[in-house]
Formats: structure tokens, sequence, C-alpha cells
């Protein structure tokens, strides 16, 4: 009875042994046996954040709710500012150097392509993917596009149809441009009236280049240099309608309140914000052009390669913790990226109050139907972006790209 008692106990181990053996060659096993996630740190960690998107302004305060809640987690977090073309070699000095002193990266897509190109990112996406279940369902349908682009190097915490949309100052502009064709013969009109800022360095001046080929309906809009025929023509003919063109948005948002210019290149966020901090005068207005199909915009979070085992296991925790849906409420913001949000299911009831009374003293109705009925698309790739750069500098922006000629002071109210 022992020896048949012995035979039956070993059977069953051996047929285990087998059906364990069949679920690892398979790909089916238990998350203790898959998991390439590591344990958190027996103690709380140090989190060094480079943000190099302007980034904490919108999700600050997600980093800072997560730090109150996992005291166990975090010790301290340090935020270090640094512009996105130097991102590339910083990262890689560190992976180099054998020395991870960043745990996190705050970027938006230009970082999260330059470092792939390099190598710099950990791989998210599908390593880490327990930490992030029905990322894809949870996606607003842009923020997806978004994170889909990013190739698993990156997850997408903030998301805007942004724009192009046309900024005016009601006192200058009884009537806007309805159609790209009526703003060119506007611009000829009005000379030294119109402005935008070099699209290298702005975010609206990006969109406006980037939405061009839909307006005008060139050939390919993904292809600046054989598909934007109509693009590089149409920017040319109202260069002569432009005095110059400034280094950063922020001359351009000053020149308009002051009254100098009466019309810009905007987006959602560029438009909200700037009135809610009251660097533009409230009553200023915007229109959408005929035929305007959105550029999309986003921002990520990024891990760079080679970050050790504790710091890792926090910093995907707290990548987890930024899409949960009273997390996401907050990059509502005062409108800098508006509407904000990247996943499903929050909206601006859930905002903090102070971004609820911004937005419902400054924003526009009109946005929230633009963002559901006007086509919206992904910007150019990396590499069609960094050409389509370089020709508008060499053919359109030439010499005319400067700093303000005059410091002025940004002013809720225009001197006229």
């Amino acid at each position: 009875m022992q020896r048949l008692l012995r035979l039956t106990v070993v059977g069953s181990l051996a047929v285990l042994t087998v059906f364990a053996s069949v679920l690892v060659s398979s790909g089916i096993t238990t998350r203790a046996q898959s998991s390439k996630i590591p344990p958190f740190p027996s103690k709380p960690v140090t989190l060094q954040i480079i943000d190099v998107a302007g980034q904490k302004q919108l999700t600050g305060a997600m980093i800072d709710n997560y730090v109150k809640a996992n005291p166990d987690k975090v010790s301290s977090v340090e935020y270090i500012t640094d512009t996105a073309p130097n991102l590339p070699g910083r990262i890689k000095a560190q992976i180099d150097g054998g020395k991870i002193d960043t745990a996190l990266v705050l970027s938006g897509y230009d970082g999260v392509a330059s470092g792939i190109a390099q190598g710099n990112w950990m791989k998210i996406l599908p390593d880490f993917s327990e930490k992030f279940p029905k990322l894809d369902d949870n996606y607003l349908p842009g923020a997806k596009a978004y994170n889909d682009l990013a190739q698993g190097y990156a997850i997408c915490v903030v998301y805007t149809p942004s724009g192009p949309l046309i900024e005016y100052d009601p006192s200058q502009v009884e009537t806007p441009p309805k159609t790209i064709d009526e703003l060119k013969t506007w611009i000829k009109n009005n000379p030294n009236k119109f402005i935008y800022a070099r699209p290298a360095n702005s975010g609206p001046g990006r969109t406006f280049l980037m939405g061009l080929p839909y307006l005008l309906g060139d050939k390919d809009p993904q292809d600046p240099e054989n598909g934007w025929e109509k693009t590089w023509a149409f920017l040319k003919e109202i260069d002569a309608g432009i005095e110059y063109y400034p280094s950063r948005t922020g001359d351009v948002i000053a020149e308009l309140a002051n009254g100098t210019r009466a019309m810009m290149v905007s987006t959602m966020g560029w438009d909200i914000n700037p009135r809610v901090l009251g660097n533009m005068p409230p009553d200023y207005k915007t229109a959408l052009l005929d035929g305007t199909t959105f550029v999309s915009d986003a921002q990520f979070v990024l891990i760079p390669k080679g970050l050790d085992n504790d710091r890792l296991a926090v910093v995907l925790d707290l990548m987890a913790w930024m899409l949960k849906p009273d997390q996401q409420a907050i990059a509502f913001d005062k409108g800098y990226f508006y509407p904000g949000p990247a996943v499903k299911g929050v909206d601006i009831s859930m905002a903090p109050a102070d971004s609820q009374k911004a937005i419902k003293d400054f924003g526009r109705p009109e946005y929230d139907d633009m963002a559901k009925n006007v086509k919206v698309v992904l910007p150019l790739t990396a590499d069609n972006l960094v050409k389509a750069f370089a020709r508008w500098d060499k053919e359109v922006g030439q010499n005319k790209v400067k700093a303000a000629p005059t410091p002025v002071p940004p002013t809720a109210t225009p001197a006229k």
C-alpha cells in the first residue's frame, strides 16, 4: 500500500512537471513566473526627473500626489529642466558612463523619437504591460495613436487635438478669414499685421506648418520634401506681408496682446492659457478655417535604459498612477494643453476647482465640438519634421527670424 502511494505521488509530480513545462513553452505562466516587474525597494528612493517640454505644469501635481500617497516608495523628487535638443546627449552620457542619475523623463514626441534613435530608452511595452492593464482600451483614440507611435518606449500621459487655429484682436479684425485663401488675401491687404513664430521652436508655429498641407490640398501632407508644393508656395507668398518671425511663441503672444499685430497662429491651449494668465486680453477670439485638419500633440513619460530595479519598480508604478482617471483630471490645468487627459471617462467636473474655474471663465465651448467633429491626424514622423524645419529655415525664415525688437511686457489690455 505504501509502495502504491509512493508511485501515485511520484507519478503526479511527474505529470505536474510535464504540465508546467508545457505552460512555460507555450507562454502560459503565472505572474510570478513571467513578470519582469521588479519588487518594490526595501526603503524609499529619490527620483530625479528631467522635464524638456514644460510638462511639469501638467503632470507635476500627479507626481506630487503619488509621493504623498507612497512615502514608503519615494523619499523625494528632484526636477531638472532642459531642452529637447539637449536630451539625447544628456541621457546617452549617463548610459555610456554606467551611472543613471535620471529615473524619469517628461517629454514631447521629439524627445521620444530622438532617444529611440540613439537607443536611450527602456522598452516599457510589452515588457511591463502588466502594470498597464487594458491600456489601449482605456486611451482616447488620439492618445492611443500617439502611444503606438512611441513603439513601446514611452507612455502617453497628456493629449490634445491642438490646432491650428487663427487668433485675432476683434478691435482690429471685424470679420476673420473663413478659408485659407481668405487668410492669404487678408495678410496681403494688412501688411505686418499677421505673425507666427519659427516652427522649430514654437508649438503653434509647428502645428500651423504641419496643418497647411491639409488646408491647401497638397499631394502628400506627410512628405514635406516631395508632397508640399502648395504649402511652400503659400508660405513664400505670405512672407511678403510678415515683418519678422519671432524665435519663440511668447513674443508672438506679446505682440498680439499689445496691438502691434492683429492676427496670429494659435492652438486650443495657446489660446486659453495666456488669457487665463492675463498675458492676452480675455475678449480676443479664435477662428477655425474651413477644411482644417487638426494636427494633434501629446506628452510622454520615459525611462532611461539601465535604470536600477529599485527605482524602476517605483517609476513603473508612478506611470500607472498618472493614468488613473482622478489623476488625469489634473491635466486640464489652466487650459495649457486643452483638454489634456489621455484616457477615456475624464471630464472637467473631475478637475481641481481652479482648473474648473479657468476653463469656465476662459474656455470656449466650441472647442469640445471641434475635438469631436474635426478630423485629427498625427504629426510628421521625427525625420520628416526635421526636414520640414530645415526647409522652412532655409526657404522661408532665412534672415527674418529674431527675438522681439524691443521688450514688450504682456498685458491684459491691448494698447491701441
